[in-house]
């Protein structure tokens, strides 16, 4: 085989978990080693249908609302974070909280608030019903509007013109994202930009790999779940820098032969709330079909790791653990 024919894959780093990720699987993983099953976790921990199926497995029960919590029962909230009135509902239900909101989610939270208390119109970035926007907007839900789109820009209306700022969900794409503010600007010349980035470090680092493998490979696959939002970005992401095809999959079972046909390069990357595990099945089952060769793009290291909710930790180390 020439090389010009030759099968390979080239492996996106970073991908899959990201430190908010892990830190929100760990919580729920020690919170059922503590207290015992069953655990209520609010939503899901983390979008991945093979992480909530593994916990549930180990006794969390996942439900939409705390309501579905019996009285004075262990509820712990989703990576994705939560509005202050779910706070509320869990305490008039006696419910012993613990937040596993990604510390990158709750700085937007802490924006928002900012914003609002000096009287901002906040101009939020991001998907209607994403757990993570509905939390943010639940912040200040009298000065958010949300963006969902540059088609939905025209719709904004402000009290003020020289008092409008703009938040994002974590999870965008970066070049999307960047496109919308300058849509907003040419509306609101004197926008406020948030102190620091919103869009977290591991959407951007995974989508920086995939723009690095995208224009060579003739299919990319990334593996996550549909309603995981960085996940379907990089599915975009992989197309809109020249991959000729790009899926989506939960699992490598998932994966097709026929999307295999006159392909010789495969990108692979995985979606910041998946375990490497389904990775690695992925990877098995493409040397299975020849493509054995793997070589790793690599955008940048990732060192961050973010500690448990302190509320756990206590009572961890009450318990000697």
């Amino acid at each position: 085989m020439s090389l010009a024919t030759k099968k390979r894959v080239l492996l996106a780093a970073p991908r899959g978990y990201c430190a908010g990720v892990d830190r929100a699987v760990i919580t729920v993983e020690k919170a059922l080693d503590l207290y015992g099953a069953p655990v209520y976790v609010r939503k899901q921990i983390v979008h991945n249908k093979h992480v909530v199926q593994t916990l549930e497995a180990r006794g969390a029960i996942f439900v939409d609302e705390t309501d579905e919590v019996p009285e004075g029962k262990i509820v712990v909230f989703s990576a994705h974070g939560v509005s202050p009135a779910v706070h509320q509902s869990a305490a008039s239900r006696n419910l012993k909280t613990i937040d596993a909101t990604c510390p990158l989610v709750t700085k937007v939270h802490h924006e928002a608030r900012r914003f609002a208390s000096d009287d901002y119109d906040i101009l939020l970035i991001g998907h209607e019903g994403h757990e993570e926007v509905d939390g943010t907007a639940g912040e200040a839900p009298e000065h958010v509007q949300l963006v969902d789109g540059i088609e939905s820009i025209k719709n904004i209306k402000v009290r003020d013109e020289n008092k409008v700022a703009w938040l994002s969900q974590t999870t965008l794409s970066v070049d999307e994202t960047l496109a919308t503010v300058a849509e907003l600007r040419k509306r609101f010349p004197n926008l406020i930009d948030p102190p620091s980035d919103d869009i977290c470090y591991a959407t951007q680092n995974r989508q920086v790999a995939i723009k690095e493998i995208a224009p060579q490979a003739d299919l990319v696959l990334v593996v996550g779940s549909t309603n995981s939002s960085n996940s379907v970005r990089l599915v975009e992401v992989s197309l809109e820098y020249g991959a000729k095809a790009a899926y989506l999959i939960d699992y490598a079972a998932e994966a097709k032969d026929e999307w295999l046909a006159g392909v010789t390069t495969i990108g692979v990357s995985s979606g910041a709330s998946v375990p490497e595990i389904l990775v690695k099945d992925l990877l098995t089952w493409l040397a299975d079909r020849g493509f054995s060769d793997v070589e790793t793009v690599t955008a940048t290291e990732e060192h961050l790791l973010f500690a448990i909710p302190p509320e756990l930790r206590k009572d961890l180390k009450a318990a000697g653990r």
